[in-house]
Formats: C-alpha cells, sequence, structure tokens
C-alpha cells in the first residue's frame, strides 16, 4: 500500500484527505491510502518519515512551506526559485520538493483574470504560498506590491491602502489563512468601502466555500473566488510528480 499525506500545524479546514480519497475511488486505485498528518513542528518531519515508511509524497500547508525547506535532501529548480514546497516526493529513501502551488495559482487566476482587465495586483502575506503567487504574476506580467502588517521596500502596510491605491491595484489576491475555518468572521483589513465591480478578488482559501473577504467585496460588485480550483489543480500536479518513475 502506497501511502500519501498532507503535512501542517493544524489540518482541520482541510479538503485534501477528502479529494484524494474520492480520486482513488473513482479512479479504482486500490493500493493508495491518504492521511493528514499535524505535526507540531517542522522538524517533525523527519520522525514521520521513519514511524511511515511506506510513505511515498506528502503535500505540505501552513506554515510549513518554507521551513520544510532545509529538511530535504533535494529541491525540484522551479521550487529553489520560488522559495517554497508544498509537494514532496519519496523516493528510496529520499525526499525531493517540489512547489505545485504555482501551477494552481497561475492556471485558475489565467482564467479568473482576463487579460483585457489586467492592471496590477496586491498581494496579502508574504509566507510561502505568496511565493508561489509573487511568481506566478511575474510569469504572467501582472506588476503587483506585497502587503503585510509593516511596510518595505516593494510592501505596503495595510494602513496604506487607501482609495488610488485601490483604484490603481485591480486585483487583490489573499494568501493568508485569515478567514478560514473555523475562524470564519475574520478578514484582511482592507478599505472595503473603496471596493468596486472593476475589482476581481482571489481568496487562497477554500473553506469556508465563501469567506467574509468575498462576502464584503462581492456585496461592493466585485468578482470573487476562492482557492478549490487551485487546491484540485495543484493536487493533480503533485499526483503526477509522486508517479514519475526516475
Amino acid at each position: 500500500m502506497r501511502k500519501f499525506g498532507l503535512i501542517g500545524k493544524k489540518l482541520g479546514h482541510s479538503f485534501s484527505k477528502k479529494y484524494f480519497t474520492e480520486k482513488f475511488e473513482r479512479e479504482g486505485i486500490t493500493d493508495a491510502a491518504y492521511e493528514l498528518y499535524e505535526l507540531p513542528r517542522a522538524e517533525e518531519l523527519t520522525t514521520l518519515l521513519q514511524q511511515e515508511p511506506e510513505l511515498v509524497g506528502l503535500n505540505v500547508t501552513v506554515p510549513y512551506k518554507e521551513q520544510v525547506i532545509p529538511l530535504l535532501d533535494e529541491l525540484d529548480e522551479a521550487a529553489a526559485t520560488i522559495g517554497a514546497v508544498n509537494t514532496i516526493k519519496i523516493s528510496n529513501g529520499r525526499t525531493k520538493g517540489y512547489n505545485t502551488d504555482y501551477v494552481g495559482f497561475k492556471s485558475s487566476l489565467e482564467e479568473f483574470y482576463p487579460e483585457p482587465a489586467r492592471k496590477q495586483a496586491l498581494v496579502l502575506g508574504t509566507g510561502g504560498a505568496a511565493k508561489a503567487v509573487w511568481a506566478a504574476l511575474d510569469a504572467l506580467n501582472v506588476p503587483y506590491l506585497r502587503v503585510s502588517r509593516k511596510e518595505g521596500e516593494g510592501q505596503l502596510s495595510y494602513t496604506q491602502l487607501t482609495s488610488e491605491v485601490l483604484s490603481d491595484y485591480n486585483l487583490i489576491i489573499n494568501t493568508t489563512p485569515l478567514g478560514m475555518y473555523p475562524q470564519v468572521e475574520e478578514a484582511p483589513e482592507l478599505p472595503y468601502d473603496n471596493i468596486t465591480d472593476q475589482h476581481f478578488i482571489y481568496d487562497l482559501v477554500y473553506n469556508p466555500n465563501q469567506t467574509k473577504l468575498m462576502q464584503k467585496c462581492a456585496a461592493k460588485g466585485a468578482k470573487v473566488m476562492n482557492g478549490l480550483l487551485m487546491l484540485h489543480r495543484q493536487a493533480d500536479a503533485a499526483w503526477n510528480i509522486w508517479n514519475i518513475e526516475y
């Protein structure tokens, strides 16, 4: 039995096990199982691999997408460039890190944010998921600014998001866990009165289906999307990586 799974600190929000279990049933895959592994620290990955020798593939979620990198034997070139890992392939006792968040986000954004509407983006958050988003925006030639609690070079603080800024940046991408189940009433501190029907809001959170951020922006006429399509596409890309023999 080949084992796959997801590692993270808290996984109560995750749909990954459901997605892969249904995939295995739908496609008649009988030699595979997918489990959730909550780890108190990223370093517990080493212990997990010792305890579960049948593991051949892992997904990685917050807050470990950057922290697992020094624990791996090898990095895929794209993951090294991005600086974050969300997929690990385990083969012959060696681990190699990949980033399929980039694949899932880029393809879904292209469908959601049509080329004629493209201007500039604000990316909320600066963690591992944000790094994949930055790389995808670079590939699509969409200029962006990072938004965090503190300002910096190429980075605004939330208090600097004025009406003028929002009029110039019509794509807002939330890469933070704000609003994720079970804290569903949370939302990023944005000047929601300045959101218009010209804005596109992409929230990487997918549980709940419509986050508080999405609700508040949709009420202003903005186009909104959650991260479920990204989840499915990055999962399919991970499955392909795990099943490549080399």
